[in-house]
């Protein structure tokens, strides 16, 4: 037997009167079942409530313990060998086979502090002198639930052999089984042990400290006694721990003692896979864990910690889950060598693919025990399937979840999207070249009749609705996405505001119903123009720092996946806003339809503004209605049409007409047509007066329209006589009237034919008269008052 340690004791503990009641405490347990099951069920209790406190120091057997993985490999092949009757010699020569790693004992502690207890009391009383007493107390270490089988034997401390001993096991070593006594072939009296026992260790064969039969002791704890390694017992088909203490004698020629207890542990699992709590961060852990359930710390201490991590998955392709063997495996004599379920197995997990990956062949995962068998084989260098067939495949870019290779995102024509990316970025450069020309042509009068400053400005949005395809030509992320609401809406805002400031000034000018010419500057424009502008940059901000734009994962019409900026009531709302301020240009442009201007500069615009509104709600359609799962290059050629029929139409109608003048030499030159219809060169297309080379004499134009005046008076006078002197027969004509018949006439002023001729030089006449009176600034219907005479009030 190894070295024996006198246990430790103190004045009080040694007193007689304190020992007597130890005894009658233990006598009562053993003669009280009634009692006993309540003070185990007390223990129990607080066995659990232990577990729940030291939970770190219960998962976490590697810290105190160092343990090998060649050791952990070699345990997992015993077990295997057993489970699987490969056994060679064991239950033949051998009837225990131990393993090379521990068990957290702290789960039997309460079971081991009874042990030290009942060492301690027979250290006090002597182990000869009441025998009795031995076996009250074997039968009553019984009363543990965890406990199947005790002994206590009595040494002779010079030779070594059994002088008595008392064995009581729970039958079939179940833990609610009967007590009954039990002989042990092995220990005979006036013979020595067999050394064959895990349990057991002579002195004289270890003379030190620390048998290798036994556990190490924690650095950090103190033990009286001693833990095996769990043991596979072929005796009782049972996966045992031992724990063994021994009693020092009283005397120099005393009798050495001895107790050691057996705890069934074939209940709990060699779980292969990773601690299902250790999984967890220590901060997810930290704030859940009073959350954790039940099930899973259970699950936890069942597991057998030493084995925690040693499965053979692929660890960064698979992840590893356990299952509970469910098939009995036949032995030599009893048909079962371990009562079924069988949680003591090698390979009881399943390897399954992790998320991202895949298995064509082992869709379901792949099975522990041929994962254990194809590792072994590729360690030996035997077959390379454990790194060619038992893997598993990453899945094609974008898919979470797979099955097969099949791809999951949608597939880029990037050729395509380039060629279309080239003509926008072209355009944009064009607008830009276009804009510097302009402003070095800005003095030409057929660009400072339509407000140089106005087209540049419209420019400017059109370049900005032109980058609009740059931005959304790469994967889309959250930074593409902001910049795509910018240049959509900005770029939009900026030239469809320029527009219609211009026609919102020839509406204003031509409407007035005054004598007073309408004067509105670019100045004047500029100002209401500048808080649209302004309110759509703070709406733009105001959405990209509280609710920023993302790229959202959407399916197209195959289901393959692709980003696309995110939509939400923010776009919602801007378009709702856009759509009114559409319907109102429209109108606008009604309003002005009939208008005349220099170079019809008036009915370019209306056609550029209709534009607009036709191609942004007509994309619009095409997006919700006709494609809504329409495919990234299909979306990217739908706002590449957009762009071209809204952006590039305006350009065209808006400049030109102007570029074509001024190439063909004609930019200084007034409208041709213009003049013909009477429009002088003191109004532009806005109502605001060009720069001419020379003082205009408002003396000689107010002549003018003096005499126009006149002219129209008179015509109208003419047209009245006349129709008067058509419709009243009975009138006689004005003495030296223009109808009094002369002595020269022949014929009377009133016939037929006269009259005719009469009534349509009167018309033509009118029609003259209300031109000019139209394009010198007084309205068609003006009449001049004059007294009627006598004759025509009658």
């Amino acid at each position: 037997m190894w070295k024996s340690k006198p246990i430790r004791r103190n004045k009080i503990i040694s007193s007689p009167l304190y020992l007597t009641f130890l005894i009658a405490f233990v006598l009562t347990i053993t003669t009280k079942p009634a009692l006993a099951t309540v003070v185990i069920a007390k223990e129990t209790a607080n066995t659990t409530t232990m577990a729940n406190v030291n939970f770190k120091s219960i998962v976490r057997i590697s810290d105190e313990t160092i343990i090998t993985k060649e050791a952990v490999e070699k345990s997992l092949g015993t077990i295997h060998d057993i489970s699987t009757e490969n056994l060679g010699t064991l239950c033949i020569s051998t009837l225990n086979r131990p393993l090379q790693v521990p068990i957290n004992s702290e789960r039997y502690e309460s079971s081991k502090q009874k042990v030290d207890l009942m060492a301690f009391i027979l250290q006090e009383v002597g182990i000869v002198r009441h025998g009795g007493l031995t076996d009250a107390f074997t039968k009553g270490l019984l009363s543990d639930y965890s406990i199947t089988g005790a002994r206590i034997i009595a040494l002779n401390i010079s030779s070594g052999t059994v002088q008595s001993y008392v064995w009581w096991i729970k039958r079939a070593h179940e833990r609610n089984g009967d007590i009954q006594r039990y002989d042990e072939d092995g220990l005979r009296i006036g013979k020595k042990p067999s050394q064959n026992y895990p349990w057991f260790q002579d002195e004289n064969i270890s003379p030190s400290s620390h048998s290798p039969k036994f556990v190490p002791r924690p650095p950090n704890k103190h033990n009286n006694g001693w833990w095996t390694f769990p043991y596979f017992s072929c005796t009782f088909s049972k996966w045992i721990i031992s724990y063994s203490i021994a009693i020092p004698p009283s005397g120099r020629h005393g009798l050495l003692g001895f107790i050691s207890i057996d705890i069934d542990v074939t209940g709990l699992r060699v779980n292969q896979c990773e601690d299902p709590i250790h999984r967890l961060s220590d901060q997810h852990l930290h704030l859940r864990r009073l959350h954790i359930s039940e099930g899973l710390i259970a699950e936890s201490i069942l597991n057998l910690q030493a084995f925690h991590g040693s499965h053979k998955c692929h660890r960064n392709t698979m992840k590893c889950e356990y299952r509970l063997p469910t098939t009995e495996t036949p032995t030599i004599t009893t048909s079962k060598i371990i009562s079924s379920p069988n949680s003591w197995s090698r390979g009881s997990y399943q390897c399954l693919c992790r998320r991202g990956f895949y298995s064509i062949r082992h869709p379901d995962g792949f099975n522990g025990t041929i994962m254990e068998i194809a590792w072994k084989e590729h360690q030996e260098n035997v077959s390379s399937y454990y790194e060619d067939v038992f893997t598993c495949l990453q899945c094609a870019p974008g898919c979470d979840i797979c099955k097969d290779p099949k791809p999951c995102l949608a597939n880029y024509n990037w050729p395509f999207r380039i060629s279309l990316l080239a003509i926008s970025i072209g355009c944009a450069i064009g607008t830009f070249v276009l804009a510097g020309y302009l402003f070095h042509q800005r003095r030409v009068k057929i660009f400072k009749a339509a407000s140089p400053i106005f087209l540049l400005i419209t420019l400017i949005g059109c370049a900005i609705m032109y980058l609009e395809m740059v931005a959304i030509f790469p994967y889309l992320d959250t930074t593409w996405c902001i910049v795509t609401k910018w240049t959509r809406h900005m770029g939009f805002c900026i030239t469809y505001t320029s527009l219609l400031m211009k026609t919102w000034r020839v509406s204003l000018t031509y409407r007035v119903k005054s004598a007073h010419k309408v004067k509105l500057t670019d100045q004047q424009l500029l100002q209401w123009m500048v808080p649209i502008i302004l309110v759509i940059l703070i709406y733009l901000g105001t959405w990209t720092i509280s609710a920023t734009p993302y790229a959202e994962v959407i399916l197209d019409q195959s289901g393959l996946k692709f980003k696309q900026c995110s939509y939400n009531w923010w776009d919602h709302s801007l378009a709702i806003g856009e759509v009114i301020f559409l319907a109102w240009g429209v109108r606008v442009c009604y309003n002005v339809r009939n208008a005349e201007s220099l170079y019809n500069e008036a009915r370019l615009i209306s056609y550029a503004i209709y534009n607009i509104a036709i191609v942004n709600i007509t994309m619009v359609a095409f997006h919700l209605f006709i494609f809504p799962r329409a495919g990234p290059d299909i979306k990217y050629l739908l706002g590449f049409i957009r762009t071209q029929f809204s952006t590039t139409t305006t350009i065209a109608l808006v400049f030109g007409p102007k570029i074509t003048r001024v190439l063909k030499g004609q930019g200084d030159k007034w409208d041709q047509k213009a003049k013909v219809r009477t429009i002088t060169a003191s109004f532009s297309l806005n109502g605001v007066r060009l720069v001419p080379e020379e003082s205009p004499d408002l003396y000689q134009e107010n002549e003018e329209l003096k005499e126009q005046i006149q002219k129209l008076a008179h015509q109208i006078e003419f047209m009245k006589t006349v129709h008067m002197q058509m419709n009243n027969r009975h009138l006689k004509p004005k003495p030296g009237g223009y109808f009094t018949i002369t002595s020269t006439s022949l014929q009377t002023p009133f016939t037929k034919n006269a009259m005719s001729s009469a009534q349509t030089e009167a018309v033509k006449g009118g029609e003259d008269s209300r031109s000019a009176a139209k394009h010198k600034g007084f309205p068609a219907n003006f009449t001049p008052s004059k007294p009627k005479s006598q004759k025509e009030k009658v």
